[in-house]
């Protein structure tokens, strides 16, 4: 579609709305939201001009002075995701929603807590604490908005015992594409009163709507929890204790996989060592309960589960510095690497085809001669492989000359993705689809069901202005 371009007055009716102060548009300032954590700027990645509302109804009136002058609109949080769902490939406008940062209520009573879009992840944690609660949703980045979160339905190593960002929105606030407010759910645990609009919303990542506002359960705190490192002889193993691990009375938090490679190296980028050194498959496991007795004798029987399925080695962190350590350098595997990451996928895949798929991978690096460092959440199937411009030897990665990973790269991906697919996975399970994952729909689902998405987003957004070409292939 031929979007119109923003003229000197559509510009001047936008600094109207949000002050000259709110409204960017010199190239050097747009640079920050010319990015994400994956995507990096390019002349394809700017904005023509980035706004920063503070109110619902600033939005609202800059998405009727989009709508009626067919300017394409991109909406961005903290700019943290990995699929290039918050940037902008169209021109247009860029809704950064820093602004609308305010905790608008905490309601002890009904375990929920209203915030505004733009509250970043930390401190709605930090507000959350300080009022006795605990927010369990956890993706990797404290920085990400909650706003963000919704529009991912943002995940975490949490997801096999709490749930994605979906289990915790009890409402939103949206401004539809014609600028029109919707107020949908409310401080309810249960509602089956029509279509479940409000689902609909929830990983739609700017397509349908701009989230203002949101409503969000949360949990009484009081919480204890203890980390366990146990290590295998192979990913098999590994995966192989995960079922009757997860047959425990008080599930874990996570069950996360790894591969010593990534963390060889993040010991080196934080200076800290990681417990255990030996395997070629580890299982950290996280148990939390509200006594410390029980979750002692959780411990003790994930102890005689993994031994029972030929753990090599267990470790278990039972006070803050070790958990802490551990936490810390799983965090940071991604930022270890990241420098020759050229493509980062989270394909999700049934739990007990972890060892398959994983097995098939160490298959491809072999066949083409490629290193496809690997790690992931053992118990709810979704695995992180990243395609590297490098290779691992000896404790460090060596580059590979540009014109060698180029070749390889799109048949490399590509095949993992089928992979993935025939193992009955999804080409994503938390970092959403944005424009790096769009056309891989296309392997994923049939011609039929594209065409009702497309049908859905046209209800919503007859225009096709907010985050066009994102998600729904063309």
């Amino acid at each position: 579609m031929k979007y119109n371009k923003i003229d000197d007055n559509i510009l001047a009716e936008l600094q109207n709305i949000c002050g000259k102060e709110n409204v960017i548009f010199d190239k050097t300032r747009i640079l920050d939201y010319a990015h994400d954590e994956y995507i990096k700027p390019s002349q394809d990645t700017y904005p023509e001009v980035v706004i920063k509302p503070s109110s619902t109804i600033e939005v609202s009136r800059i998405m009727q002075l989009a709508n009626k002058n067919l300017v394409p609109v991109t909406v961005r949080g903290g700019g943290t995701g990995l699929s290039g769902g918050a940037v902008s490939f169209s021109g247009g406008i860029l809704l950064s929603m820093e602004k609308m940062n305010r905790i608008i209520e905490v309601d002890t009573k009904n375990f929920v807590i209203t915030t505004e879009a733009g509250v970043m992840l930390k401190d709605f944690v930090a507000e959350a604490e300080k009022n006795n609660l605990f927010f369990p949703p956890k993706p990797g980045d404290e920085f990400a908005m909650i706003g963000g979160m919704i529009a991912t339905n943002a995940g975490g190593a949490r997801v096999v015992k709490y749930g994605s960002m979906r289990n915790f929105v009890r409402g939103v606030e949206i401004v539809l594409s014609d600028g029109r407010i919707l107020n949908i759910g409310r401080k309810l645990v249960k509602n089956s009163a029509g279509y479940s609009i409000l689902n609909l919303f929830v990983g739609s990542e700017g397509t349908l709507g701009v989230i203002t506002k949101a409503t969000i359960s949360v949990m009484p705190s009081n919480v204890v929890s203890t980390t366990l490192l146990v290590a295998y002889e192979n990913i098999y193993s590994a995966i192989e204790s995960v079922s009757e691990i997860l047959k425990i009375r008080n599930i874990p938090i996570s069950v996360e996989f790894i591969e010593l490679e990534p963390v060889i190296l993040t010991e080196k980028l934080l200076n800290k060592s990681w417990p255990v050194k030996i395997g070629k498959a580890q299982l950290m496991i996280i148990i939390d309960s509200h006594c410390k007795e029980c979750l002692t004798s959780d411990a003790q029987y994930l102890e005689k589960v993994c031994k029972k399925n030929s753990a090599i080695e267990i470790f278990v962190a039972d006070n803050k510095i070790n958990q802490d350590t551990i936490s810390e350098i799983r965090s940071n595997l991604y930022e270890a690497i990241k420098n020759f990451v050229v493509e980062i996928l989270d394909i999700s895949v049934p739990p007990a085809q972890i060892a398959d798929f994983v097995n098939e991978l160490h298959n491809l690096e072999k066949k083409y001669s490629v290193w496809l460092p690997t790690y992931g959440h053992a118990a709810d199937g979704n695995v992180h492989t990243h395609y590297m411009k490098g290779k691992y030897v000896d404790g460090k990665i060596v580059p590979l000359p540009e014109k060698e990973w180029k070749e390889k790269k799109d048949v490399v991906v590509n095949e993992i993705i089928e992979i993935g697919i025939s193992l009955g996975g999804s080409i994503s399970g938390e970092h959403g689809i944005g424009i790096v994952k769009k056309d891989f729909m296309k392997k994923m689902y049939s011609a039929e069901y594209l065409s009702l998405l497309k049908s859905i987003k046209n209800v919503f957004d007859v225009k096709n202005i907010l985050n066009p070409g994102k998600v729904v292939p063309d």
